[in-house]
């Protein structure tokens, strides 16, 4: 985008326009698209919505970075731009709630809002800081009677609440400077942490203090203090870390923190159910993103690349070597280009834990209750019921030690119910009442006296094959007239041209936004990266680089200079993956071509 758009009107041009449409059409408000001089800010208004009862128009306000109080050091890398962007965006949102009146008219008038994360802190394109301007992308409805314009409404929102909503957010000199620095600098220690973590030796860290629990099973909030139980790290996996910024509320100018570091390898977190097993993973899982700062979860951190993997039922399955965990199906079937449009259980886990190891994963998170049964292990019973040359599954627990010894790729598994993992298992996590303790030695001695009996149903794999190529031309975004039709329906559905992907299963998507990133992402890497010859993952390490050198606003499938991106968060490629991976067109290079 250049730095500075041309000019067009003033505030009295602005206010001419309605007084000259008002009780019109409601396609009259078409007259307002163009730029808007408010002396110390512009409008852009970029889109008018076509109906009331339509998406909202999209507007950008633009500041001179001189106008505000903001400072180099806060956007002097690119996570703290990200996490300074973010805080303005909460901060704008926060501000429109106290400063519209809200519904004014038939469907969506009056509404005003900017794309809000949750307690994640995620690139988004609804903020955007450069060392010349600050500039807010927010969504109005505007107002109407049925489908007349109501210009004196329209006037109040632009001419009156946008001026107040810039002034109290971005141009106050009583601006929050100190809570920007907390919150950019707590991000920035996180993503310190993040780094380090290989370093170390470590895929995950849980900072002493950390409160895990959630509010419900509907919100990310923490659970109110005084009914949660302080984390508290086991003194055999108790870590120190340095961090870049000190720790507030932990005495003063202190820049170490203490917490619970998850060694690599195979990792079993155990205990009695209601015990904090599953809250325990569901952080780890999560903590692949930052967290605002007093969410409790701030200071679990997980590696960037861990991969949460469950059974889904029904997924499409395309060409994917599952060979290594399922062969010798009935009827001469071939696993190692495995395709289905109706996946078990077994199969589907087994093509997500291949397709993860294809995407570069660091490591696999799983958890027993959203796994399927015969696909993480066989007692000694039931090899003995069921003679291995008539079981093709070969389970998981003959493989974990396999993966992270071929791959350096680690596995953190809740178990509660099955301990012939203890005998793959390099550390075992107890939990009882929300705390940790280290169970590892009493695992070890409990496999040696009471020795399991089952044998191993495999010998190591002679070849993982990683490398599928996709076909750029099994990616139609169009359905009916419209040429690219891509949108979100929340995290659980992503459509794309006329197809519906079902993403309920990936757990690490937790932003409407993301998803519609995803879909955009795809449309990108079909259009101008597949080539026929590129493994999906270069295809995704393009698409990442394209991100990190561009920013998110080239997602904007419409290619617009100089205009609002749309809500946009930025994914990680394993989601983006996923999404090809469960696209039911997707078509694969087949294995013997490449």
């Amino acid at each position: 985008m250049p730095d500075a758009p041309i000019l067009m009107n003033d505030t009295q041009d602005l206010k001419t326009i309605l007084s000259r449409i008002d009780g019109r059409g409601y396609r009259a408000y078409k007259d307002l698209e163009g730029v808007f001089d408010f002396r110390r800010f512009t409008l852009c208004i970029d889109h008018i919505q076509g109906d009331p009862f339509a998406a909202p128009s999209r507007l950008r306000i633009r500041i001179p970075l001189e106008e505000t109080v903001l400072t180099g050091d806060l956007f002097s890398s690119n996570t703290r731009r990200v996490a300074l962007q973010d805080f303005l965006i909460r901060r704008i949102d926060d501000t429109i709630t106290r400063v519209t009146k809200g519904k004014r008219g038939s469907g969506k008038s009056g509404v005003m809002h900017i794309d809000r994360g949750g307690q994640e802190v995620i690139e988004r394109t609804a903020a955007k800081v450069t060392p010349r301007w600050v500039e807010a992308r927010i969504y109005l409805g505007m107002p109407a009677a049925g489908r007349r314009v109501l210009a004196r409404q329209a006037e109040a929102m632009l001419c009156r609440e946008i001026p107040q909503i810039v002034e109290a957010s971005l141009l106050q000199r009583d601006f929050p400077l100190t809570a920007a620095h907390g919150f950019v600098d707590s991000i920035e220690n996180q993503e310190y942490i993040r780094t380090g973590l290989a370093d170390r030796g470590l895929v995950a860290f849980v900072a002493d203090g950390s409160i895990l629990p959630r509010e419900s099973g509907r919100s990310q909030r923490p659970l109110a203090s005084e009914r949660a139980i302080p984390f508290a790290s086991p003194p055999a996996f108790r870590v120190s870390l340095a961090l870049p910024h000190p720790l507030p509320g932990r005495g003063g100018d202190r820049t170490v923190i203490t917490g619970m570091g998850v060694p690599a390898g195979v990792t079993l977190i155990v205990g009695g159910g209601y015990h904090g097993k599953s809250t325990l993973l569901q952080a780890l899982q999560r903590g692949v993103y930052p967290h605002i700062p007093g969410d409790g979860r701030e200071y679990v951190v997980t590696c960037r690349g861990a991969v949460k993997i469950r059974a889904e039922e029904g997924r499409s399955i395309e060409q994917v070597d599952i060979s290594p965990f399922i062969s010798n199906l009935p009827h001469g079937l071939d696993t190692r280009d495995f395709s289905t449009d109706n996946a078990s259980g077994s199969t589907s886990q087994a093509a997500n834990i291949v397709e993860a190891l294809e995407m570069g994963a660091q490591a696999l998170l799983l958890d027993e209750d959203t796994s399927a049964t015969n696909f993480m292990v066989r007692d000694m019973r039931m090899q003995h019921m069921v003679a291995k040359r008539f079981e093709p599954i070969t389970p998981f627990v003959d493989r974990v030690r396999e993966i992270y010894e071929t791959f350096g790729v680690s596995t953190i598994l809740v178990m509660g119910g099955c301990g012939d993992y203890f005998d793959v298992a390099d550390t075992v996590i107890a939990m009882r009442d929300y705390l940790p303790r280290d169970a590892t030695t009493e695992a070890r001695d409990i496999a040696t006296r009471y020795p399991s009996d089952r044998a191993r149903e495999s010998e190591p794999c002679k070849a993982w094959r990683l490398r599928r190529v996709p076909r750029a031309g099994s990616f139609d975004p169009s359905r009916g007239r419209r040429d690219v039709n891509i949108d979100a329906r929340g995290v659980d559905q992503i459509l794309f041209g006329r197809e519906t992907v079902d993403m309920r299963g990936i757990e690490q998507l937790v932003d409407a936004s993301q998803a519609r990133a995803v879909g955009t992402a795809i449309h990108r890497a079909a259009t101008q990266i597949m080539d026929g010859r590129k493994p999906l993952r270069e295809v995704m390490d393009a698409i990442d680089a394209c991100l990190d050198e561009q920013g998110l606003d080239v997602l904007d499938p419409f290619h617009r200079s100089e205009r609002h991106p749309g809500s946009f968060a930025r994914p990680r490629v394993h989601e983006i993956a996923a999404a090809i991976n469960r696209l039911r067109t997707l078509q694969i290079t087949p294995f013997r071509r490449y």
